[in-house]
C-alpha cells in the first residue's frame, strides 16, 4: 500500500513534466525488452544545454602581462580553477539565504546534463544482453526513483540491462566507457541517499540476475556469492549448514548493494559492519578490466587494501561482481529482552552503561516513545508507549541468562522499569517484530506521508547527550518524528514523517536532519553511520572529513575512471576541483 501510495505522490510531482515529456518521446516505440532505432533517438533527444563562460575566462587570461616563455611551459596546465558546476544546484534561495546547491543546502532535486546514448550502443548491448534489456518507460521509472528514498532526479535511466555473468558485466562497462555513456549500478532499490538515482540517464546495470551462491567451505566459515542475491536469501541458504551472515539491514537488500554502501544493521555491535565481514572481492573498473581485490585467506598484508577500498565507494569505482564473506557459527541460545525508561536520555545511559560492563550484547536497540505508540496503532498492541530498549544476547543458556541478569541491575540503576525477557523462539521472533517493522509502523501512523530517515552516529560517550538535544528539536516540530537508535555503536535513526507535496513541511523535515547532522559533527561523529552518501550526504563531507581527503578521495576516483562513467554525481562533492 505505502509502495502503490508512493508512487502515486511522485507521478504528481514536481518532476512530472520531464518525466512524461520522456514518456511521450517514447510514443510508438516497443514496451518490449528493447525498443527501436527511432524511438531511442527521440527518447535520448533531451539532452541539456552547458553554461558559456569558459571564452570569457581564457580572454581574461589571455590579456593578461605574462611571459611568453612562462606561457609556453605552462601550456599543458589546466587553466581553469573554477570549480566545476554542482549536479545538485536548483535555482533560488532557501528561506533562510542559503543557495540551494550549494555546500549549506538543503536541495534534494538532482540535476543533471543528460547526453544522447548513441543506437550503436544500444546495439552492442543488445549483442551482450539479449532478451536481458529494456528500454520499458514504467521499467525505468521505477529503476530512476529509489522505492524508500526522498531525492529525486530530473533524468531517468535511458536503457536497463540485466546482466547474467561477469563477462557480461565486463562486456557492458567496456562499450559503455568507449562511448562515454554513464552506468549506475543497480541492487535491491533499498538504499536511502539517491545512490541508484540517474541524473544523467544512462544504462543502468540491474545485477539481480546474478545470485547465485558459487561456494560453501563450510570448515573455513566462509562463502562466495554473486551480488544479486540478498542477506535474508543468503542466510536461508546457509541455516542447514549451522552458519550464518550476521549483517541485518532492511529487507531486501542485496549483498552487492550492502558491500558498496558500507552497511550495518542491528548486529554490527558485536560482528562489526561490512567492512568486517568481506574478506575479497572481485570487481569490474570502468575500462572493463576484472580485478580481484584480494586472496581467500582471514588475514592478509599483501598490497594495498583494494577490498576495503571497493566497500562503501557506491558503484563510484567499480561494479562488484562477486563476494567472499565471512561467516559465524548460529548461535546455540539467545534471549530477548526489553524494558521501559522515563527519558530517551535515560535509556540511552543505559545502552552505554551496558557496553561498559563488558557483557558481549549482540543488539542494543533503542526505540523512543512516538515509536512505541505507531507499533501499538499498526498491530493493535497495547505496549507501554514509553522510551524503549531492546537486547539481545547469545551464548550458552547459562551465559546468556547471566548477562540478562547484569543488564537487569544496571537497567534497575537508571530509572528503568517493566524489564522483560522471552527465550522461547516464537516469543523472540515476536520482540524483534517491534523493531522490524519500525518504518511500516510509521507509514500505518501517517499513511499520507513520506520518510525522511536520518542516519547519524557518534562516539558512544556522546549518544545520549545526541539523542536528547535531538529530542527536544523534534519534540517541538510540527511533524511527527520518531527515534530508532542502535544504541551500542551509537548510530541513531529518525523518521520524520512529512507530505512532499507541502513545502513547509519538506523545508521542516529537511531542516531537522541538517540540524541533527551538525550536531553530531560537532562532536566528533559522523553525517552518516550506515547508509552511505550518495547525493544527500556529499554536502557534509567537507566538513566532516576536510577538502585535502576530498581531493584524495577524487584523484582515485579520476586515476580508476578517467571518463568519469561510474555512478557520476555520488559520493564525490561537486565543489571538489585541483
Amino acid at each position: 500500500m505505502a509502495f502503490n501510495s508512493w508512487i502515486s505522490r511522485l507521478r504528481a510531482s514536481s518532476s512530472k513534466a520531464i518525466l512524461d515529456g520522456l514518456c511521450r518521446a517514447r510514443a510508438g516505440s516497443s514496451r518490449g525488452r528493447h525498443s527501436s532505432a527511432p524511438a531511442q533517438r527521440a527518447l535520448a533527444a533531451t539532452a541539456a544545454g552547458s553554461g558559456g563562460s569558459d571564452d570569457r575566462r581564457f580572454w581574461l587570461w589571455s590579456s593578461a602581462l605574462v611571459p611568453l616563455a612562462v606561457a609556453a611551459s605552462a601550456g599543458s596546465l589546466a587553466l581553469r580553477s573554477s570549480p566545476e558546476p554542482s549536479l545538485c544546484e536548483a535555482p533560488g534561495l532557501h528561506a533562510g539565504g542559503v543557495k540551494l546547491g550549494g555546500k549549506g543546502s538543503t536541495a534534494y532535486l538532482v540535476k543533471g546534463s543528460h547526453k544522447e546514448v548513441p543506437q550503436e550502443l544500444i546495439d552492442e548491448l543488445v549483442a551482450i544482453c539479449g532478451e536481458n534489456l529494456t528500454m520499458d518507460y514504467e521499467e525505468r521509472f521505477l529503476h530512476g526513483k529509489p522505492q524508500h528514498s526522498f531525492h529525486k532526479a530530473v533524468n531517468i535511466p535511458d536503457v536497463i540491462v540485466f546482466p547474467r555473468s561477469e563477462e557480461e558485466v565486463s562486456k557492458i562497462v567496456k562499450s559503455c566507457n568507449e562511448y562515454k555513456v554513464p552506468i549506475m549500478p543497480y541492487g535491491g532499490a533499498t538504499s536511502i541517499e539517491g545512490h541508484t538515482l540517474s541524473p544523467n540517464g544512462g544504462v543502468c546495470i540491474d545485477m539481480t540476475l546474478m545470485k547465485t551462491v558459487k561456494a560453501l567451505h563450510v570448515e573455513d566459515m566462509d562463502v562466495v556469492v554473486e551480488p544479486g542475491i540478498g542477506w535474508m536469501e543468503l542466510n536461508e541458504y546457509l541455516e542447514p549448514y549451522g552458519l550464518f551472515f550476521p549483517l541485518d539491514p532492511g529487507p531486501g537488500a542485496t549483498i552487492g548493494g550492502m558491500c558498496a554502501t558500507r552497511c550495518s544493521g542491528s548486529l554490527a555491535v558485536r560482528y562489526g559492519t561490512m567492512r568486517d565481514n568481506v574478506i575479497s572481492l572481485k570487481v569490474v573498473l570502468a575500462n572493463g578490466d576484472v580485478v580481484k581485490t584480494a586472496s581467500r585467506a582471514r588475514k592478509s598484508a599483501a598490497g594495498y587494501d583494494l577490498t576495503r577500498l571497493i566497500i562503501g565507494s557506491e558503484g563510484t569505482l567499480g561494479v562488484i561482481t562477486e563476494v567472499t564473506l565471512r561467516l559465524q557459527k548460529t548461535p546455540q541460545h539467545s534471549v530477548v529482552a526489553m524494558c521501559n525508561f522515563p527519558s530517551v536520555k535515560d535509556a540511552a545511559d543505559v545502552a552505554i552503561a551496558t557496553m561498559h560492563s563488558g557483557i558481549q550484547v549482540s543488539r542494543v536497540e533503542l526505540l523512543d516513545e512516538v515509536l512505541m505508540k505507531a507499533v501499538n496503532l499498526a498491530n493493535g498492541k497495547n505496549l507501554p508507549e514509553l522510551p524503549t530498549l531492546m537486547f539481545e544476547f547469545i551464548g550458552t543458556e547459562a551465559y546468556s541468562l547471566e548477562q540478562t541478569n547484569v543488564v537487569q541491575k544496571i537497567v534497575s540503576e537508571h530509572n528503568g522499569s517493566d524489564f522483560v525477557f522471552a527465550k522461547d523462539p516464537e516469543a523472540k521472533k515476536e520482540l524483534w517484530k517491534i523493531r522490524k517493522e519500525a518504518l511500516w509502523a510509521c507509514y500505518a501512523m501517517e499513511p499520507t506521508c513520506e520518510a525522511m530517515i536520518t542516519d547519524v552516529c557518534v562516539p558512544l560517550s556522546h549518544l545520549a547527550a545526541l539523542i536528547a538535544r535531538s529530542k527536544q528539536e523534534l519534540d517541538a516540530s510540527q511533524l511527527t518524528c520518531t527515534v530508532v537508535a542502535h544504541a551500542g555503536d551509537g548510530n541513531f535513526h529518525t523518521l520524520i514523517m512529512f507530505d512532499p507535496s507541502k513545502d513547509d513541511q519538506r523545508e521542516e523535515a529537511e531542516g531537522l536532519n541538517h540540524l541533527m547532522v551538525h550536531m553530531a559533527l560537532s562532536m566528533q561523529g559522523t553525517c552518516t553511520g550506515e547508509h552511505g552518501v550518495g547525493t544527500g550526504k556529499m554536502k557534509y563531507l567537507e566538513e566532516e572529513l576536510g577538502m585535502e581527503a576530498l581531493r584524495t578521495m577524487k584523484k582515485i576516483k579520476q586515476a580508476v575512471d578517467p571518463n568519469n562513467i561510474m555512478n557520476p554525481g555520488k559520493l564525490i562533492p561537486p565543489h571538489v576541483c585541483f
